[in-house]
């Protein structure tokens, strides 16, 4: 007989990992709504431009999150297969990789900042403003993506509370000099968007810094095993990327989709570009409460995949699904009570402000299926099976959505809210592939000997529970 799923220990273990990162999360969007509210007393066209800004600096982090998804996939993994030197080689190529990514990154805002802007809207006014941003910001992205890597490694050990120490540190920094650089405070120069930009880039470097100072300060030698990092065989390199090659095309992908989405979007009215640049700001509030979520749900089932404990795995899955769609709901309500005085505070009026309304009323309806659809390729990664979720995305973004979009914006002109229904159109489809796909285990695809010696008998298990529920469907 099966033991009845005992929910306070789970639930415990969920919290112990999502409520730091989460945390975390917000607070670093909190800083970005702080950010815009600044911004916007410099004008609806500076709004847009920092939030075109932002679209390219989301599609740098797509090209170098695949890594760290991936890599996280192996160091949970690892970790719960008591494997240090396989974590430690995992993070030393995971981390190479991304920072060779941010600098190629770094070296294109900084040196080409027209090319960028151009690529994101045909609007003059929005592309000067964007280009002082970005050539300041692409500095930051060498210590974000160092940031971005020690917190994966620390969180996936059972260390989450300190990147969010870190996080409250960077926060707190990019507030105040806002303050000051923005608007000319304390006897410096008024600097707008360009003091903005200022802060981001030193905000980058002091979580960085204090991530590697409390992994210093509390003996979590992970961080500084440096000769460790780099004790890569060939076969271990060939298997590292075998493994994440379809996550990292599915980061970089729909990274470029978004970009090319952003891009249909930079095109039209200034005042629907302006509402789609502050939503795209309250859409960080739901990624800050999900990401600590989805990231308990990875280490948490990558933990218990690497040290073969493959039923309780897959027993978490569908546990985290339904908790998941309560907490997304538990957001959209105070969001859309206040949605009128917080789009204001943001800078939209009018016009704007009317678009505002509406996506975002989509936007909060939608977000429930597509925060699962983004769990559980979060979950199936982290079970090991990096291709399934990737396909059904791509696939869908790629011969379903950009076409309909494209043709929806200059074809059929349709207003820029049913533009914004367009861009989600496809997550109802995929959602119900998903959780097929979760039922079936075959997700479960472990990269130590601990979890592969457990495959058999988890198999059969699955086909005997299959068995039993046979006969109540006739």
């Amino acid at each position: 007989m099966n033991k009845r799923f005992q929910w306070k220990p789970f639930l415990s273990a969920v919290c112990a990992i999502a409520i730091p990162v989460a945390l975390q999360n917000l607070l670093t969007n909190t800083g970005s709504i702080v950010d815009t509210m600044m911004i916007a007393s410099l004008g609806e066209q500076s709004v847009a431009a920092v939030g075109l800004c932002e679209q390219f600096s989301i599609l740098v982090f797509s090209c170098y999150w695949g890594f760290v998804s991936g890599g996280m996939m192996f160091i949970s993994q690892y970790f719960g297969a008591n494997d240090e030197a396989g974590m430690e080689r995992s993070y030393g190529l995971m981390t190479a990789v991304c920072l060779f990514v941010a600098l190629a990154a770094s070296v294109l805002a900084v040196c080409f900042p027209h090319a960028v802007m151009s690529i994101y809207t045909d609007k003059p006014a929005i592309q000067a403003i964007g280009e002082d941003y970005v050539r300041i910001v692409g500095f930051a992205f060498p210590f974000n993506v160092l940031a971005v890597c020690s917190a994966g490694l620390l969180r996936a050990t059972g260390h989450a509370k300190y990147p969010l120490y870190s996080s409250v540190m960077a926060v707190i920094v990019n507030v105040c000099l806002n303050y000051v650089l923005i608007y000319g405070r304390f006897g410096l120069p008024a600097l707008g968007v360009k003091g903005a930009a200022i802060a981001t880039v030193v905000s980058g470097v002091i979580n960085f810094l204090s991530n590697h100072i409390f992994a210093k300060v509390h003996r979590i030698r992970y961080l500084f095993a440096f000769s460790a990092f780099f004790r890569w065989t060939k076969d271990f390199v060939r298997y590292f990327m075998k493994k994440i090659f379809p996550i990292l095309c599915n980061a970089v992908m729909i990274g470029v989709s978004g970009s090319l989405i952003s891009i249909i979007f930079g095109r039209q009215q200034e005042e629907a570009i302006a509402a789609f640049a502050v939503i795209s700001v309250l859409e960080g509030i739901y990624l800050a409460f999900f990401s600590g979520y989805s990231n308990a749900a990875g280490i948490m089932i990558g933990n218990s995949v690497g040290a073969g404990r493959l039923k309780e795995a897959y027993s978490y899955a569908p546990r985290f699904v339904i908790l998941c769609a309560l907490i997304i709901a538990a957001i959209d309500v105070p969001i859309l009570i206040f949605r009128v005085p917080l789009l204001t505070a943001l800078g939209l009026s009018g016009t704007s402000l009317r678009i505002g309304e509406g996506i975002l009323w989509i936007f909060a309806g939608i977000f429930i299926i597509r925060m699962n659809n983004w769990l559980l390729n979060d979950m199936f990664r982290a079970g090991g099976d990096s291709v399934y979720g990737t396909v059904c995305e791509l696939t869908f973004m790629y011969l379903f959505v950009l076409p309909l979009l494209y043709v929806s914006a200059f074809v059929w002109a349709l207003p820029f809210i049913l533009l914004f229904a367009v861009r989600y159109s496809d997550e109802l489809i995929r959602i119900f592939m998903m959780l097929f796909h979760m039922r079936s285990g075959k997700w479960i695809k472990p990269v130590t000997p601990e979890g592969r010696a457990a495959v058999p008998a988890f198999m059969k298990e699955i086909g005997r529970m299959r068995a039993e529920k046979a006969p109540s469907k006739k």
